[in-house]
């Protein structure tokens, strides 16, 4: 003990310098140790995978000295202070190394002392960038300013070797060599982890060198992509004066009142938001399993219905409070085909229900084939196949023309949905819908397939959709609700008729055809055509909505009745359905008084009946609200989405805008392989006709409830300033669990909002295992990227409203 204490002051023995060198190393491992702990604990191994984030704490700081312009105005670079990775370990540790070999002399230092040198430095590295970050709007920033271009260019490269490693993987699993494989989620879920631990344990020297893993990009593909960054054609928030509709005033709807005024029957939400920094998921224990829909699964409300003679039992009884669990996965879930192959099979696993290809087998819709189930394109009026169906139509009627006059149809009891799934070879869009029925999971299969449809009957209420929108309605098997689609159907649309009594004469089909031909006479609806298709040996009968009032005021029987002038045909959200007909609009300024331009031209232009004297949701009059919010979404687009998320847009179809406005983000997206469902929360101003004219398609939702859909129906969620506004009516935990519910594994989310509410929805992301893309901020405005993984919790939570 004496000769050690006597070597450790003397300092000049040979023979004990190898002790103090092996003191001095054991120091500088734990200080090491101890930083790497820290690090860790912030970033979890499974969400290591390209992610950039930034702290709440950080961002309120940079917030509080920003001043209050716009984010969206800027050059919409990824500067070092607006974006950070969460992978970039590997080039802090230089500087922590040098840190620690100065600190090495030091006999005692705390953990605290060391994590504050460590923020310093931090907010010293991202002191320099701040004096260009926000510099010329022109992107005139000299030195500084390529240098950040520089970052965000080696930035957004990685995030896109990612999602590279990710549609190899799925490409894997949809191989032929793999068709035998057929992986469980654990499996999978496995190798998802090794891959993370790979990645996490890369430099991004060794990231850019390693070709293999990112066979897609080419080195002049890297190069040409860094030039982009350079020329600032990957921002996050483009520049442009457009960019500043992307604020919505929160008292100023324009001249747009909102579904749930119009509709009169909105439950205001009572409960204040409970925000809980830590977050115990739980999957749902329901009879419905991987299949769960709240709404239309809440079995005690059902068993209290006093009749269901109407569907009453498959319309929505949303629980009193919306569950926080989440839904279990099948066993033996894949990520699904990608389109166009989705469209003839998918993998049974993800939708294992075999009932209704026993039941239609013959009929063409779908077959069990070994690990898939395959679709061949029949249905009930043509076995062989829908795209011969389709022709025939528009040979029956050219007035139709698919895909330039009619653009939006309606299917009603759609089945498995292959005539909106072959509609889209004409460039049509098809709302199909049908009932969650003995038919089991057929509205499923069109969504796994990659061809929209909802799950909804026409039976008391009225369906989500606002009057005289769709140009086309197609009916196999309509009766007595025809009344309903009259209010859907635009003045001068079709509705095709294509059941058994069109073209069979047995006594059952004689007598409903004589009932329907009086029904559509008093309705003044004009048959125009009657055909029989040959080849599938079925028949189908056009008729007409008239485009004046002159018929109904002719009638000798008013009988259906026309509505009262108070009734509003707009009101679509729980409004009981009415046995009377709307007029029809006649005046030159009023909407359905004019037929659309023709596709694609109608998707860009300003509805005639936008008056340059109303105030559009962002405050300019509406028409130039109208082209500002769609040269703005074109611009995040093109210069952000596309290319500056790292997000495979290849494996995208299903989308939705969760808070669409005029359907500008699906407009800029109208050009790729996929499709958009935009939903207008009740409480925005009431744009969905807007979206309707100009050749899309959307429905009313509260987000407060589930949506009408299954769960993995979405391959990406975009949500624009949504979640705040959300927060004051319900829980924002129950608003994510219902994201997740109706998010595939490996389909993202895209989240515009406040800075706090975006570290909220981090924070819930995050402890749902999810993968963080991306976050970016400046002033009070954020923006979120993340991607569902696979993970389930493995406690359960019991919904009692959903046991059998």
């Amino acid at each position: 003990m004496a000769m050690g204490k006597y070597s450790r002051v003397d300092g000049k023995k040979s023979s004990h310098c190898c002790s103090t060198l092996t003191v001095v190393v054991f120091v500088a491992v734990c200080l090491v140790g101890v930083w790497m702990v820290m690090s860790s604990s912030v970033v979890p191994l499974q969400n290591s995978d390209v992610v950039v984030e930034e702290s709440s704490k950080q961002v309120k700081e940079r917030v509080s000295k920003g001043g209050s312009r716009q984010f969206e105005d800027t050059s919409g670079h990824l500067t070092d202070d607006g974006v950070k990775e969460d992978g970039n370990a590997g080039d802090e540790s230089n500087s922590d190394e040098s840190q620690t070999e100065s600190q090495t002399n030091k006999e005692s230092e705390s953990t605290q002392e060391e994590s504050q040198e460590e923020n310093l430095a931090k907010e010293n590295s991202e002191e320099a960038p701040k004096t260009n970050a926000y510099g010329d709007q022109n992107g005139d920033n000299g030195e500084g300013e390529s240098k950040s271009e520089d970052a965000n260019s080696g930035s957004e490269g990685k995030e896109a070797k990612t999602d590279g490693i990710e549609l190899n993987e799925g490409e894997q699993r949809e191989s032929e060599e793999n068709l035998g494989d057929n992986t469980s989620s654990k499996e999978e879920n496995g190798d998802e982890n090794e891959k993370d631990n790979k990645e996490d344990g890369q430099t991004d020297k060794n990231a850019d060198q390693n070709q293999g893993i990112d066979s897609e990009q080419s080195s002049e593909e890297k190069q040409t992509e860094s030039e982009e960054n350079s020329q600032g054609s990957n921002e996050v928030f483009p520049a442009g004066e457009q960019s500043e509709v992307l604020k919505e005033s929160n008292t100023q709807n324009g001249a747009f009142s909102t579904q749930a005024v119009e509709s009169k029957n909105e439950k205001e939400s009572q409960k204040s938001l409970i925000f809980e920094n830590g977050y115990s998921w739980k999957l749902c224990n329901v009879t419905a399993g991987p299949d769960y829909i709240p709404c239309l699964d809440n079995i005690q409300a059902i068993r209290q219905l006093h009749s269901t003679k109407h569907y009453e039992h498959r319309e929505r009884h949303c629980p009193d409070e919306a569950p926080t669990c989440l839904v279990p996965l099948p066993e033996g879930y894949k990520i699904p085909i990608k389109w166009p192959k989705s469209r003839e099979k998918i993998w049974y696993y993800n939708v294992p229900h075999a009932k209704l290809a026993e039941v239609k087998g013959h009929q063409n819709w779908v077959k069990v084939t070994g690990e898939y189930l395959t679709f061949p394109g029949g249905g009930t009026q043509f076995t062989h196949g829908a795209l011969h169906y389709i022709d025939f139509i528009q040979e029956s009627l050219p007035d139709i023309a698919w895909g330039k006059r009619a653009r939006v149809i309606l299917d009603v009891g759609c089945g498995v949905a292959s005539f909106g799934g072959y509609l889209f070879e004409r460039d049509v869009l098809a709302m199909s819908f049908a009932p969650k029925d003995e038919h089991e999971a057929q509205v499923q299969f069109a969504l796994e397939r990659g061809i929209p449809a909802i799950s909804a009957v026409m039976g008391t209420t009225r369906l989500p959709f606002p009057a005289n929108v769709f140009d086309v309605v197609h009916c196999a098997r309509c009766g007595k609700l025809l009344l309903e689609l009259n209010r859907l159907l635009r003045p001068g649309g079709f509705f095709v008729w294509s059941a058994t009594p069109v073209y069979r004469k047995l006594p059952d089909d004689v007598e409903i055809w004589k009932a329907m031909k009086q029904l559509t006479k008093s309705m003044c609806w004009e048959m125009l055509v009657i055909k029989k298709d040959k080849l599938n040996a079925v028949g189908a009968a056009i008729f007409r909505k008239p485009t004046s009032n002159e018929c109904y005021e002719q009638r000798a029987v008013d009988d259906p009745p026309l509505c009262q002038k108070s009734d509003d045909p707009n009101a679509a959200w729980n409004i009981q359905l009415q046995a009377c007909m709307h007029s029809v609009p006649v005046g030159e300024a009023e909407r359905g008084s004019r037929w659309p331009e023709q596709w694609p031209t109608r998707v860009e232009t300003p509805p005639y009946w936008l008056a340059s004297t109303q105030v559009g949701v962002y405050g300019k009059s509406a028409p130039e609200d109208f082209n500002s919010d769609y040269e703005h979404w074109k611009n995040v687009v093109s210069k952000s989405y596309l290319n500056g998320m790292g997000i495979n847009w290849s494996s995208v179809r299903n989308v939705m805008d969760m808070k669409a406005v005029y359907g500008g983000f699906a407009a800029a997206l109208k050009d790729m392989n996929l499709w958009v469902m935009n939903v207008v929360p009740i409480n925005s101003p009431d744009t969905l006709p807007i979206i309707f004219e100009r050749g899309l398609f959307g429905i009313y939702h509260d987000w407060c409830e589930s949506f009408s859909t299954y769960p993995r129906s979405y391959d990406l969620l975009h949500a624009d300033h949504l979640f705040t506004n959300l927060k004051k009516r319900c829980k924002l935990v129950a608003v994510i669990a219902e994201v997740d519910r109706i998010l595939r594994p490996g389909g993202k989310l895209i989240v515009r909002d406040k800075v706090d509410t975006i570290s909220e929805v981090e924070s819930m992301a995050r402890s749902l295992q999810w993968k963080i893309r991306l976050t970016y901020s400046q002033e009070n405005e954020g923006l979120l990227c993340v991607e569902k993984t696979m993970w389930r919790p493995t406690e359960t939570e019991t919904i009692k409203s959903a046991i059998a």
